[in-house]
């Protein structure tokens, strides 16, 4: 009866994600804005047509930073939530963040804010 307690303990924790967002203050679909996203940074969309597809920014597998786009709810305007992760640490992760932030402003001509709280 222990047993299956004593494996459950037994599992490694699931690794911390840390998130940094930046703002996009333009009318642009999840879709549009997931495929902008690749084509500044050179990666591919993974999990696409699924609900959860992103962009690694670097490492594999989710082992470094990647982006996520929020779908904007029934239908709001912009703006536009631009999620990214890191699994190393909140810097590692507000870092990529004003990276992505300047390749997106440089590539697209958006207007974009960093929205890192306090």
């Amino acid at each position: 009866m222990l047993e299956p307690l004593r494996q459950l303990l037994r599992r490694p924790a699931p690794p911390a994600e840390y998130c940094a967002t930046i703002v996009v203050m333009s009318a642009v679909t999840k879709l549009d804005a997931l495929a902008i996203v690749a084509l500044a940074v050179d990666r591919p969309v993974e999990r696409q047509r699924t609900m959860s597809p992103y962009v690694l920014l670097d490492g594999a597998h989710r082992d470094g930073a990647w982006v996520e786009i929020e779908i904007p709810k029934f239908g709001e305007p912009p703006p536009l939530a631009i999620d990214v992760y890191s699994t190393i640490s909140d810097d590692h992760a507000r870092l990529h963040a004003l990276t992505l932030l300047a390749q997106l402003e440089q590539y697209t001509g958006w207007r974009i804010r960093p929205d890192f709280g306090a």
